[in-house]
């Protein structure tokens, strides 16, 4: 599997990335898989794909604090990133992987790599929801899958030492949630999993024997991506 660990400059150029990649996989006649992982450097809320912005966001006080508001291309709820935060991608082949169409498989299979992968350095990780990771009962990482005709892209957050009253202050309660959840607040369903990012790092490189690094990144469709999709309110703010 090919490595690429790289936050770019701006949240929307982090956010077309991932999808560059999946693109450049479907596009290509490269076979290889990809493990991407960045950082947020600043507070930033992500939609999912269908998430209504009026049902999940504070909209006032996201303006009142100048945090940007962006859309993903993959599915799920809205959350809020920060200093703090990492983010990881996969792009997985279905053609090696026929099974991961199925979505529920799908997860299984990435919860339970990544279970495996940080299980020394967080032995009660536990895996709740349809694809998130838990800690005694509160979220520490959250997932969503975008698929195109033979490739995955699966991704999402690990929180380390984010600011978790970033949520309480940003986020209205979802309009859905997972059974065990059981209504909380964010303030007490959110955790950080206080894992030093070099370590988690190191453990998923090695979970997914991430070993040649990715060459040039496709910056020509990122710059599409981001002045045509990312950077614009038709899109971030469509739903």
């Amino acid at each position: 599997m090919r490595y690429l660990e790289l936050t770019l400059p701006s949240i929307a150029e982090n956010l077309a990335l991932d999808e560059a990649l999946l693109d450049e996989a479907q596009a290509s006649d490269v076979r290889e898989e990809t493990l991407r992982i960045w950082q947020a450097h600043s507070p930033f809320v992500v939609l999912g794909r269908s998430s209504r912005v009026e049902d999940e966001v504070d909209q006032d006080c996201t303006a009142e604090q100048s945090v940007p508001i962006f859309r993903r291309v993959s599915g799920g709820a809205t959350v809020v990133a920060g200093p703090g935060c990492m983010f990881y991608a996969l792009v997985l082949s279905l053609e090696q992987r026929p099974h991961l169409r199925m979505l529920d498989v799908a997860h299984q299979f990435v919860m339970g790599s990544l279970q495996s992968a940080l299980k020394s350095l967080l032995p009660q990780l536990e895996f709740d929801g349809t694809c998130d990771l838990v800690v005694s009962g509160r979220k520490v990482s959250g997932n969503s899958v975008r698929l195109v005709r033979d490739w995955m892209l699966y991704h999402g957050t690990l929180l380390l030492d984010m600011d978790l009253t970033l949520a309480e202050r940003l986020l209205k309660h979802p309009p859905r949630e997972p059974e065990y959840r059981g209504g909380r607040s964010h303030a007490d369903f959110l955790a950080n999993s206080q894992i030093p990012y070099p370590a988690v790092v190191a453990a998923m490189r090695n979970q997914w024997q991430a070993d040649s690094q990715v060459g040039p990144i496709p910056e020509s469709r990122i710059e599409s991506l981001v002045r045509n999709k990312y950077s614009q309110d038709a899109w971030n703010l469509s739903r």
